[in-house]
């Protein structure tokens, strides 16, 4: 009857069992491979050089000696700075605490104990008196990585933790590129104002020469309060551009991580025009040791899938060592003698049976991360390759354009010229020379606005290239298709 009774225990035991099981969980994600995204059509016409990749001190190539100073200081005092070596401790800390769990634990324990029995709970006539329990011990556990799954966790907590400090050098790249573009906006600011104030050094001169006109009879005082209407909104644009100085001095003083007056201690940029681009005749490749948001993103995939191994090793049975030794006495003399002394120890197997689908769900939950995390390295993949060639076209697009606008500039100055002689001499027409002054100024702005945006995007270019990150002796595994990181 009892051997009835226990195989009965034990084939229910198993049947239940087998509802703790991984079967049917996968991943799904499947990373893109570099070489099979094509851009050599986008690309086509670039020159192509080995050596085209970003040097780190990259922003030098802009011809400001100022702008590496403010770049070094932002990259000892910026906040978001602060906020990756902040994130890179945790998980450093987060690994410690992964491989501690691998390791056994030994505990010490010492207590004395004053306790006193009523009469009323008194069964064997020792009520109202004291007495004093002393007890020493150590105890010890100590859990079998039988199946891997402590190591595969605290593998995982590594790959985290390495893309954090990859993590770090992005957020220097995007803090170098920032600081470069807001300083790129400060030295446009400054044209801006420059060209707003000659204008209205144009728009006065034309004042003063409408009114000597009106006195000389030769235009009427509707053609002089429209002249006046012009100086006027000239002042209006001149005071807006001041402003703009003032605010772009102000982010700039912000992305440093400083008060709003340091950024009325910058002198003005004097930013020159990048070099003809040339990129690496290994593109796409490369691209994935150069960029840190893709090494990074590479990290936390395999970190990933090292999660999703340690999960599924919750579903096999498990086996801990448990020991204790010490000595309990209720007499102080006693307490290190040979009867006083007590120890145990026992192996414990665990198998879980059911579970409600805890363990399932939670498997399921490191697919879903796995699949986000190749989804993500993806999004990061393509989006680097659509940087690097939408910089590109813009860069030879607006080479073309200020040729075109520096020609435009050129005709309207010569236009603006002649239209004032002809007018200063009588003989002109006003409205040809409102017209004309107004071409000048636009045409102007526009030529300050694309080469504003020419060095912009040649700052984008050097931080979709990379901005000169060395990829490093220790790098992650290559994605190039899906993983079956359900198969062991």
């Amino acid at each position: 009857m009892k051997l009835r009774f226990s195989l009965t225990a034990l084939t229910l035991a198993l049947t239940l069992a087998g509802c703790v099981s991984p079967r049917g969980l996968h991943t799904e994600g499947q990373a893109l491979d570099a070489t099979h995204l094509h851009s050599e059509k986008t690309l086509a016409g670039t020159t192509l050089s080995p050596a085209a990749w970003p040097q780190s001190d990259w922003w030098n190539s802009l011809g400001d000696s100022q702008l590496d100073s403010l770049i070094r200081e932002a990259l000892q005092s910026s906040p978001d700075l602060q906020v990756a070596d902040a994130r890179s401790r945790q998980a450093s800390a987060a690994v410690v605490a992964a491989n501690a769990a691998r390791q056994p634990t030994v505990d010490g324990n010492a207590s004395v104990t004053r306790s006193r029995l009523s009469r009323v709970n008194d069964p064997v006539g020792l009520g109202d008196r004291y007495s004093t329990l002393r007890e020493l011990s150590i105890g010890g556990s100590y859990t079998f990585d039988i199946w891997g799954g402590q190591r595969d966790a605290w593998e995982a907590a590594v790959g985290r933790a390495r893309a954090s400090e990859v993590d770090r050098k992005a957020a220097e790249l995007t803090v170098a590129a920032n600081v470069s573009r807001a300083y790129n906006q400060l030295g446009q600011a400054y044209v801006l104002s420059d060209l707003a104030e000659q204008d209205l050094k144009r728009t006065r001169a034309m004042l003063n020469l409408a009114q000597r006109r009106v006195e000389a009879g030769l235009d009427s005082e509707f053609q002089l309060q429209q002249t006046q209407s012009l100086e006027a909104a000239a002042q209006a644009q001149y005071t807006a551009a001041r402003q703009q100085v003032d605010s772009a001095q102000i982010r700039l003083a912000v992305l440093l991580g400083k008060g709003p007056d340091r950024g009325g201690e910058i002198a003005r940029p004097h930013l020159i025009a990048p070099k003809a681009v040339s990129l690496p005749s290994q593109l796409p490749a490369d691209l994935l040791g150069r960029r840190p948001d893709l090494i990074a993103a590479r990290w936390r995939v395999e970190a990933a899938s090292k999660d999703i191994e340690a999960t599924k090793t919750t579903f096999y049975p498990n086996l801990n060592l448990v020991t204790e030794a010490g000595t309990q006495s209720l007499l102080g003399d006693a307490l290190l003698g040979a009867p006083s002394r007590f120890f145990n120890i026992g192996p414990a197997l665990s198998l879980p049976i059911f579970d409600g689908g805890r363990r399932r769900a939670d498997l399921a939950s490191r697919n879903a991360d796995y699949d986000l995390a190749v989804a993500q390295y993806n999004q990061t993949l393509v989006k680097a390759l659509g940087d690097i060639s939408e910089s590109l076209s813009n860069l030879h697009s607006l080479d073309q354009q200020i040729q075109e606008q520096q020609r435009a500039r050129d005709i309207a100055q010569a236009s603006f010229d002649i239209a004032m002689q002809l007018y200063g001499a009588g003989i002109g027409n006003y409205l040809d020379a409102l017209s004309v002054e107004q071409q000048l100024f636009q045409a102007e702005r526009q030529l300050a606005s694309l080469a504003a945006q020419r060095v912009d995007n040649a700052i984008l270019l050097m931080q979709a290239l990379g901005g000169g990150f060395a990829p490093s002796s220790s790098m992650p595994p290559a994605l190039s298709g899906p993983r079956a990181v359900n198969d062991r």
